[in-house]
């Protein structure tokens, strides 16, 4: 997962759909374990995600454990203070991982970093490479209706997607969803929302 600032901007690829929905939902609450891997830069294991400890996640929990996830990890892909996102992996069932399994998720995370680094360093400035676009989601609908909501209530586009986000919440549903709503004009956005 890519993230600017502390918001997710997509993902480059997931492996499965378990994998997908989880990107989906940090993406859709803003929260989770990339989030916050990227937030405090050190890795995040939640080992009992239906059972956490420390209950963290309120909104992205439940359905990434409905959707198939037992434990969740978040990895922060960084180039010295260069933050660029979160590596995120996920057994079907509750655990730990292994000690060599925690070291290989570090070494992936600076492989990932560096593969990046590398992608990006000949494409002009404010643009994606080409090879960082292939099979990623960077949700490019939910920036689209982020502009959309903004010019229909008249507020910023941070606060559009945290109305976008709010009403994902509120009705249970990924944020592309509403998204594609509103950029199909079957949705439009109220200031009492």
């Amino acid at each position: 997962m890519l993230l600017e600032g502390d918001l997710p901007q997509g993902s480059l690829c997931t492996t499965d759909d378990i994998a997908a929905l989880i990107e989906d939902l940090q993406y859709t609450f803003g929260e989770g374990p990339c989030v916050d891997a990227h937030r405090s830069g050190r890795p995040v294991c939640e080992p009992e995600l239906a059972n956490p400890g420390m209950p963290r996640w309120p909104a992205f929990a439940p359905p990434a454990v409905k959707g198939g996830a037992g434990a969740v990890f978040g990895f922060p892909v960084r180039v010295g203070a260069a933050r660029l996102g979160a590596l995120n992996l996920y057994r079907d069932q509750p655990g730990r991982l292994t000690d060599d399994q925690h070291a290989d998720a570090l070494v992936m995370a600076d492989v990932a970093a560096k593969a990046i680094l590398t992608m990006q360093a000949d494409s002009p400035p404010g643009t994606i490479a080409a090879e960082l676009e292939i099979d990623a989601n960077f949700q490019f609908v939910v920036h689209q209706a982020a502009g959309m909501v903004s010019v229909q209530l008249d507020v910023g586009i941070g606060e559009a997607m945290v109305r976008l986000r709010a009403r994902a919440f509120r009705t249970d549903r990924l944020i592309a969803g509403i998204a594609q709503d509103v950029v199909d004009r079957r949705l439009c956005f109220a200031a009492d929302d």
